[in-house]
């Protein structure tokens, strides 16, 4: 009997050594940046600077990124922190990079109030370094919305930007959160099927809404929505999304450049599941006097379409609402919408993606007037696997 049982754990021990040697290995580049190398500077003003603050105290970000990866090891695949010089000669080869894609900066003073909204926009990457094709990206971000009583420094504008990268009040930043998709990411065996946020479009009513530095660029404030639903959804559903190209490359090629310099351009492969986003309009409503203050519902408003592009077949086609409240204290002589109409598009994006994701609330019934809702839920549920 003891014979048997060490043959059985030999066995065990055994296909469990095979699986690990077949095991994918991903190379960590690091840092990077999209688009165009020459505007990166004029793009990424604050990350650059946190960049080279760090790298002069001998404390590199990517130095900190791979701490961070080999703290917290990737589950699905072998990681290889020898940088991209240890991939010359070789035939095959994924890559994984921390990609920055968006930083936002919005400070506007009303009295003697200033508004100050701050954000980075990422993806954690993986791309075939033989073919400069992506493979799979999970997007990511972290966003401030602050009142503060004084128009920020340069000083506290970097560090509010460190706080970005590093999370504050128990929210892990853009660092953490890469540390923590890489943990759980997985490199498929065979290609998988893409799901993009393909379209984009924000009615004029919705437009107004809007702070200045997100509509004064055309296209600033697509990118934005599309990369805040796109992050609910992986986040929610673990499912990976392809870069939504309006805002970061020129036609299916994406530029990229990482930290130590060099520039890449990568392929990208045409979405299987194509996403259009329409938010026509955002509302603010009075719910409630009292002497204390006014409250408000902030009301977001979307539809929502996956579509597969070659046969037209839809799998979600839906409006959807979603209010917030909010309370202004009667003292309060100047109101900032915009926070609250983030959330209330933040929310709607949130609680659609746990719905695909499983977790069925009452919310869904309450946000749409579409009678097939459950069949559309479970329709689409069934495609986001398959783009796992």
């Amino acid at each position: 009997m003891k014979s048997t049982l060490r043959s059985l754990s030999l066995a065990v021990g055994l296909l469990l050594a095979a699986a690990a040697s077949h095991a994918a290995t991903v190379t960590f580049a690091g840092l990077s940046y999209s688009g165009d190398s020459k505007s990166i500077p004029a793009r990424f003003p604050y990350s650059l600077k946190l960049e080279k603050t760090l790298a002069a105290r001998g404390n590199p970000l990517n130095k900190q990124l791979a701490a961070k990866l080999a703290a917290d090891k990737p589950l699905h695949f072998d990681l290889n922190q020898q940088g991209l010089t240890s991939l010359k000669g070789q035939d095959q080869a994924i890559v994984a990079t921390l990609l920055i894609t968006g930083e936002t900066v919005s400070a506007e003073r009303f009295g003697n109030v200033a508004k100050l909204m701050t954000q980075v926009r990422a993806q954690a990457m993986f791309f075939d370094f033989k073919n400069m094709t992506v493979l799979r990206a999970y997007p990511l971000s972290f966003a401030d919305l602050d009142l503060i009583d004084h128009y920020p420094s340069e000083r506290e504008m970097q560090d509010r930007f460190a706080a970005l990268y590093y999370g504050e009040q128990d929210k892990p930043g853009i660092l953490q959160r890469f540390a923590d998709i890489m943990h759980e990411a997985a490199v498929p065996d065979q290609v998988p099927r893409f799901l993009q946020v393909a379209k984009v479009r924000i009615g004029d009513d919705a437009r107004k809404a809007l702070p200045p530095e997100l509509t004064r660029t055309p296209g600033t404030a697509e990118t934005w929505a599309a990369d805040l639903f796109a992050e609910n959804l992986s986040s929610k559903t673990g499912v990976p999304l392809l870069p939504y190209t309006k805002g970061y490359a020129i036609g299916n090629t994406l530029s990229m450049r990482v930290s130590e310099g060099d520039v890449f351009m990568l392929k990208l492969p045409e979405a299987d599941y194509a996403i259009t986003l329409d938010i026509p309009k955002l509302r603010r409503i009075t719910s409630g006097e009292v002497a204390a203050g006014t409250s408000y519902i902030y009301g977001a408003y979307a539809h929502v379409n996956i579509q597969e592009p070659v046969s037209g077949k839809n799998y979600l086609d839906a409006d959807f609402k979603n209010g917030e409240i909010k309370l202004v204290p009667a003292s309060q002589d100047t109101i900032d919408d915009f926070p609250a109409y983030h959330e209330a598009i933040k929310g709607l994006f949130a609680k659609l993606a746990d719905n695909l994701a499983g977790n069925r609330n009452g919310w869904l019934k309450s946000s749409t007037s579409a009678s097939d809702i459950d069949q559309q839920i479970q329709s689409t549920q069934q495609l986001l696997k398959a783009c796992k």
